[in-house]
Formats: C-alpha cells, sequence, structure tokens
C-alpha cells in the first residue's frame, strides 16, 4: 500500500533522513521508534506531504507524492503530536467543522459526527470547550479530526505523549480496534506501547533504518544468540552437557546446582533457528524428568538501547 524508495531530507547541512527504503502493507500497523532527532517525525511529515522529500520517492497505492500530493492526502488521516485544535471552539461545533471541511454533508454529516463521538469516547464533553478539556481528551478530539473522512491510512506522531497511564491505555486500545480495519503508522517514545499495539516495528537511528520486523524477530535476531533455560531431575551434570553439548547450534551450556537431584541449566544457542525441538528430543531419549523448558529472549527495550546507543 505504501513503498518509500531512498527517501532523504536535508536541513541546510544536515542530514535528518538518509535513503529510508520501507514497504507498509496494507492492514498492517507498523511502529516507527528511535531517539529524539533520529528522523521519526520528519519522515512521517514527508509521508503525509507536509514536507517535500529532498530526494527519494513515495507511493500510496498508484499515487507519488511529487505528482498525486493532494489524492494521496484525501487518503490519509493524520494526528501530529501536538493536536492542532480550536481550543475556543465546543467539541461538537469543532467536529462539525471538521466534517463540512472534509466535505460530509446533508445526512451523512450527523451521523459520523456521532459514530466518532462513541469511538473516541467523546459524548460527555461533546458541548464544552476544547480548551477546558484535560489532555487526554483533546487527543480523543485529534483521533475523531484524523478519523473523520473515513481514511485508508492513519499515520499518528506520539499519539498518547504526556498523558498518564490510564489515558494512554484508553488510546491504545482505540488505536487498536481501529487497527482492525485500517492501515496505520504509529510512532511512539513508549516501547510497551509499540510491542502491544504495532504488528511490526522498524527503529530509526541517525536517519537511517536500524532494524525493521516483528517483535518476534527483532527479539531473536538482535544478538545472534538465544538462551533455552532448563530445569531437569535424575539427570548427572557431565552426562547432560556431553548429551545436549552435541547438538549442532549450542555454543554453551552453564549449570548451577543440584538441589535434590535438580540441575538448572542455561544453553547459549545461535539464534538462526529454534532449537527447542531438537533439545527436546535427545531429552526423551533419557530418563531425565524435565521440569521447565522455556526461550528467553531480548526485551525491546534493550534492543532499542543496543541499536542507538551510539546517538
Amino acid at each position: 500500500m505504501i513503498r518509500v524508495e531512498n527517501l532523504t531530507k536535508y536541513f541546510g547541512d544536515l542530514c535528518a533522513v538518509d535513503q529510508i527504503n520501507l514497504e507498509i502493507q496494507k492492514g498492517e500497523i507498523l511502529g516507527p521508534l528511535g531517539p529524539n532527532g533520529a528522523g521519526k517525525t520528519t519522515t512521517l511529515r514527508m509521508l503525509t506531504g507536509f514536507l517535500r522529500p529532498s530526494s527519494g520517492t513515495i507511493r500510496v497505492k498508484d499515487y507519488t507524492i511529487e505528482e498525486n500530493s493532494l489524492e494521496i492526502r484525501k487518503l490519509l488521516g493524520y494526528l501530529p503530536e501536538s493536536a492542532p485544535l480550536y481550543h475556543d471552539m465546543l467539541v461538537y461545533d469543532y467536529l462539525d467543522y471538521v466534517a463540512r471541511i472534509r466535505e460530509i454533508e446533508g445526512k451523512n454529516k450527523l451521523p459520523r459526527i456521532r459514530k466518532m463521538a462513541d469511538l473516541c469516547g467523546l459524548n460527555e464533553v461533546m458541548h464544552k470547550p476544547i480548551g477546558e478539556l484535560s489532555k487526554g481528551y483533546k487527543q480523543r478530539v485529534g483521533l475523531a479530526h484524523a478519523m473523520m473522512k473515513d481514511p485508508e491510512i492513519l499515520v499518528f506522531d506520539e499519539p498518547t505523549a504526556g498523558l498518564d497511564p490510564n489515558q494512554i491505555i484508553e488510546i491504545r486500545e482505540i488505536i487498536k480496534q481501529i487497527g482492525k480495519e485500517k492501515t496505520i503508522v504509529l510512532s511512539t517514545h513508549i516501547l510497551s506501547e509499540a510491542e502491544a499495539t504495532c504488528d511490526r516495528v522498524v527503529i530509526i537511528n541517525q536517519g537511517k533504518i536500524a532494524a525493521d520486523g516483528t517483535m518476534e524477530h527483532l527479539k531473536q535476531s538482535a544478538s545472534g544468540e538465544s538462551v533455552i533455560h532448563l530445569c531437569i531431575r535424575n539427570a548427572d551434570r557431565l552426562a547432560m552437557e556431553n548429551t545436549l553439548g552435541s547438538i549442532p547450534g549450542v555454543l554453551a551450556i552453564r549449570t548451577a546446582g543440584e538441589d535434590g537431584g535438580i540441575l538448572r541449566v542455561g544453553m547459549t544457542c545461535r539464534s538462526s533457528t529454534d532449537m527447542r525441538g531438537e533439545i527436546y528430543e535427545k531429552i526423551k531419549q533419557t530418563d531425565w524428568i524435565l521440569l521447565e523448558f522455556y526461550q528467553e529472549t531480548q526485551s525491546l527495550e534493550k534492543i532499542f538501547q543496543k541499536l542507538t546507543r551510539e546517538n
């Protein structure tokens, strides 16, 4: 649905985005992550037509940003980090205004406003001035604005920035609900939010893509190694090390304690393949009793720190 090729943006001599290549599939929730100044917001502004690229191409469906900027904007709903709202307007009046500039008129307008109010939880504040709302409610108004025309693609830049934990959960649930039908690009600094919401994550550092993949893929491939933990009863330490150490791809075996005949084992393995099946087959051929068996994965926080620490 969206294809970005060699996207580059300079501000004077500063290269904010450096030849990014990216594809976003229809119905996918993509999470661009990165430290401050990494180029996330600049990339989103180019995707939505607010900034012109210095070079490179952005394609949305059959359109290019250079030749069909208006057509692309009609397909998009965009919520910047600080929602651009008119604080002296009532919520209802503001949504009515947005509906009219989005050319939703006649009998279609009121049902659409009501639907957005229900989806974004705005019914209780529809007749309050936007300036009197909490930041959480202001973000909800911004969400309703972005979705008013029922766009195919939604771009959210830090939609939960500055919200309290309860508000974050509420906004996250709204995004997950609409994500069942839309293509969403969700930029956030909250790694747990990306992990809970996104189908795929792109980590941007110093204007370049440092990693791109599903959460499971990133966790397994970040270090090139994985650690598998075992708890075994009735196993001799030396026999266990010889048996499991003979499996191709096992790099190291660590054991701790033999309390009550129980061995606690940590196996460092190459992470290119899941080796749990081979390990289990080896154990099945013995009279050992397997009490625990799980694979340790890196947290997104550790992966993020590793890939962006140069910054």
